[in-house]
């Protein structure tokens, strides 16, 4: 694999080596005559993150497909790591040929493997763009968690990585898929016309994140911190970040701006990835962010878009948008107008209907063999997440700015475009596209 940072010979033969001796799956349908999916037909996946997510979510979900084949988990703790391994091989328990489940401490060993068709990445934010990028240079698809990147350089990085290679990409927006509520059902009737002509937008999430000052603790084996912490400054272990083995719970590592953009980020790239699907700018974002008075407000940020229309971040959970004839709210489970009418009316022939995912992961899959771009395609996923981090952006430098989403720059803006990307540790720098 070319141009891994910090992958020495030593390493790299370690890994192919790993990957020439990795267990192998040959299931007795090896040739497809019980009905079942042919070996040579499956997708191999192997997964880079096994924490709450990969547990919870992705884990369950694919080792459910049976055209889908878990050959190997990757994961910086070791009892994280165990325990993904041992769930791969209880799912497949009872198939006399298969051996089991690879494991790797570092995603770079798993990526050497030839015989990976794709990865799932459920790691920090931090820890997103770099193996995403070198997913694509190893000839891998990619489905990556949401918000995609840590920083504007990177997420159009990763555009540009996904597209030169020709890999499909699905960022981890579910509300797409329609996972948690009507949201493709809102975003067809905003597109119809049904509120009239939209004047604002408002988005309720949480606020930014804020420079990390945990104190450090004494680290039990079995965690490779450095790795943990890979571009991120090299700072002493606490539990917050990367609690030790299997948890249920959320780690803060989402509150502090080394690894991610706080609450606005992790539901922000949710719900405005659902306002840029309702208003149809998939492909662009705003023109200007204005920062609240207050240089300590944590809501209150304003979006303009090139068409007038304004947004907000603040307000009910979710999305409301505001037209010349009418209102409407979307969230989790929640679909509203104002007047009534508006949602309780079918959609007819002539009104927008979107394409309809058959589930996110299953959408990803079967967008690997088609090889079209999926509900939630990587430059969704890149300007769901610009918008993010601009809004973050003007909240730490109380600056209003000023974009040009096609460019992906900043408009005569030298002090803010040395902000579309932040400083790395040497060992780590942002991958070149290749």
């Amino acid at each position: 694999m070319a141009q891994n940072p910090g992958l020495t010979r030593r390493n790299f033969l370690r890994g192919t080596a790993a990957a020439l001796a990795a267990p192998a799956f040959v299931p007795t349908s090896a040739l497809g005559k019980d009905g079942k999916t042919a070996a040579s037909e499956r997708i191999t996946v192997g997964f880079i993150g096994c924490g709450k997510m990969a547990n919870d979510y992705h884990l369950s979900t694919l080792l459910s497909f049976g055209d889908v084949q878990a050959v190997a988990v990757c994961e910086v703790d070791r009892n994280r790591r165990e325990h993904a391994k041992q769930r791969v091989e209880r799912a497949y328990q009872g198939k006399t040929s298969y051996k089991g489940c690879a494991t790797y401490a570092d995603f770079r060993e798993l990526l050497a493997r030839k015989d990976i068709d794709a990865v799932c990445i459920a790691t920090p934010e931090h820890w997103h763009a770099i193996p995403i990028i070198e997913a694509c240079k190893a000839g891998k698809d990619v489905y990556c968690e949401k918000p995609l990147t840590l920083t504007l350089a990177e997420a159009k990085r990763c555009l540009d990585a996904v597209r030169k290679h020709g890999r499909v990409l699905q960022t981890g927006s579910q509300q797409r898929s329609s996972v948690f509520g009507p949201f493709r059902r809102a975003a067809e009737i905003v597109r119809s016309g049904r509120l009239g002509h939209i004047q604002t937008v408002t988005v309720g999430v949480g606020g930014p994140s804020r420079w990390c000052d945990l104190p450090g603790e004494k680290m039990e084996p079995g965690l490779n911190w450095d790795l943990w912490l890979g571009p991120a400054p090299l700072r002493p272990y606490n539990s917050a970040l990367s609690p030790r083995g299997v948890h249920n719970h959320f780690p803060a590592w989402r509150n502090y701006r080394e690894y991610a953009g706080g609450g606005h980020s992790d539901m922000g790239a949710h719900h405005y990835d659902i306002a840029q699907w309702c208003l149809g700018m998939d492909e662009s974002g705003p023109v200007e962010i204005i920062p609240p008075a207050d240089p300590h407000a944590t809501t209150g940020v304003k979006y303009t878009y090139a068409n007038g229309i304004v947004m907000t971040h603040g307000g009910p959970s979710g999305c409301v948008f505001t037209g010349t004839a009418g209102k409407l709210h979307i969230d989790r489970g929640h679909l509203s107008s104002e007047p009534e009418s508006i949602v309780k009316e079918p959609l007819g022939p002539r009104d927008v209907h979107l394409y309809k995912s058959p589930g996110h992961h299953r959408d990803w899959i079967n967008c690997i063999r088609s090889r079209k771009h999926p509900v939630a395609d990587v430059e969704i996923g890149a300007r769901s997440v610009a918008i993010v981090i601009l809004g973050n952006l003007a909240y730490w430098h109380h600056r209003r700015l000023h974009w040009d989403p096609k460019a992906w720059s900043f408009v005569n803006d030298p002090v803010a475009s040395r902000w579309l990307d932040r400083d790395r540790r040497d060992a780590w720098p942002l991958p070149a596209v290749g």
